[in-house]
């Protein structure tokens, strides 16, 4: 089970000493979320702050674009230091198209379902995932209530990709906290997501990766 703290709770005035904080808890992956303010209602940041982040760590750099023509910065993002670039298919007219991109530039390719987006969705263009991304929340804002059905849609995720023999990483992104941590991992999820929960933590961040961590093994 992979650890992705998403950077969107973090400090950005020190931005670099969270990413750090988040290495020496054990993190895996950076997340990084980038609105635009017209695909969701929230402005976020872009990919020279992407770049700054690559900058500074060895983690692997998770990107998930929320924004409107994707495609226009596929490039970009490859040269911030992307590993894993995630899109909307609600963004993406010629998904399949975006996908071999992504995997040509280098990335791993993903696709975010929204909470209203079936899994369904993914039927067509499984066998190009590297990652599924399932919304536990409608995106844009940290901090809110996870959705309880998104344990039940990482199952039928799962299941999806057991038929058609996708090998996708699936991850959870919104609300998770330990509380939920081991339920989603159970259903199928590989990669968790988290913000509010580690750069929350009362103890700092290092602190709340390693909750979340306890909370997967016991």
């Amino acid at each position: 089970m992979k650890l992705a703290p998403s950077i969107l709770s973090a400090d950005f005035a020190r931005l670099g000493e969270e990413v750090a904080a988040i290495e020496d808890g054990g993190a895996d992956w950076v997340h990084v979320d980038v609105m635009d303010g017209h695909f969701v209602p929230n402005l976020t940041i872009g990919a020279p702050v992407a770049a700054a982040v690559h900058g500074v760590t060895d983690l692997p750099l998770d990107i998930h674009l929320m924004i409107e023509n994707p495609d226009d910065y596929l490039e970009d993002f490859a040269q911030a230091g992307a590993r894993v670039l995630t899109v909307h298919q609600e963004a993406c007219p010629h998904l399949h198209r975006t996908l071999q991109r992504i995997r040509a530039l280098g990335m791993e390719p993903g696709v975010a379902l929204n909470p209203a987006t079936p899994v369904a969705a993914l039927e067509e263009i499984a066998p190009e995932l590297g990652l599924v991304l399932i919304m536990s929340v409608n995106p844009g804002f940290g901090g809110q209530s996870f959705i309880a059905g998104s344990v039940e849609k990482v199952a039928r995720t799962r299941a999806l990709l057991d038929r058609v023999g996708g090998s996708a990483e699936i991850e959870v992104d919104g609300g998770v906290d330990a509380s939920n941590a081991a339920a989603l991992r159970d259903a199928g999820a590989t990669v968790l997501v988290a913000g509010s929960a580690v750069y929350g933590h009362a103890e700092g961040a290092a602190a709340g990766v390693r909750a979340l961590r306890t909370a997967l093994e016991e």
